[in-house]
């Protein structure tokens, strides 16, 4: 198991490659971010935001928690949402899922091993999959029903961003906002649209 000094001697190495490559840019870093996208995914270990999308420090904004969850009433993630597009200017926002995700196989084995704050977290998602059986119970396998609702979940949180005071108050100011729900392989790397400004959600839409 790695130690916080491993991490030390691993981020004095990184830095160090940087510099060689680019002996700039910790000077443009240190300047005033401008990215154009806001990434709001997964906690997941496995789904690192800037490097699945090839793009370096400070071209992408991100926030993260327990399976890419958008809560309307959470400071947190509204806080971020709010900061990229009023002060930021960004006008891209990803709503990023991932096959696989633990937060949503939680919810569907109804397992949460004392872990309350989780379980509270994920509450909204319940609330999502108790009103999509019908979809769910469609799937022929378990493996199934989990990648549905990962899909199932990217949509969702889609709408609720863009139904919320944020989004509905830029659309006020004029300002034009493209939201964009993609979800993850871990199995290839690859991530695939399910809905966007120019591709509504499929309601038969299934996983491979």
């Amino acid at each position: 198991m790695r130690t916080l000094p491993d991490l030390l001697e691993l981020n004095r190495a990184w830095a160090s490659r940087r510099t060689a490559a680019d002996p700039r840019f910790f000077d443009r870093l240190s300047g005033i971010q401008r990215p154009d996208f806001l990434w709001i995914g997964c906690a997941d270990s496995r789904v690192p935001a800037n490097e699945i999308v090839g793009l370096d420090p400070g071209e992408l904004f991100v926030h993260r928690n327990v399976a890419n969850i958008v809560v309307p009433g959470d400071p947190n993630c509204m806080g971020v949402v709010q900061y990229a597009i009023e002060t930021l200017a960004v006008r891209h926002v990803i709503v990023c899922g991932h096959y696989g995700c633990g937060g949503v196989r939680a919810v569907l084995d109804n397992r949460f091993d004392g872990a309350a704050h989780v379980e509270r977290w994920l509450a909204p998602l319940r609330e999502l999959a108790a009103s999509r059986q019908v979809d769910l119970s469609s799937c022929a396998t378990d493996d199934a029903r989990w990648a549905k609702l990962c899909e199932i979940n990217v949509v969702e949180q889609v709408q609720r961003l863009s139904h919320s005071d944020v989004l509905v108050q830029a659309q006020h100011r004029g300002s034009d906002v493209a939201i964009y729900g993609v979800i993850y392989s871990l199995r290839d790397g690859l991530l695939r649209e399910l809905v966007g400004p120019d591709r509504a959600a499929d309601a038969t839409l299934m996983s491979v």
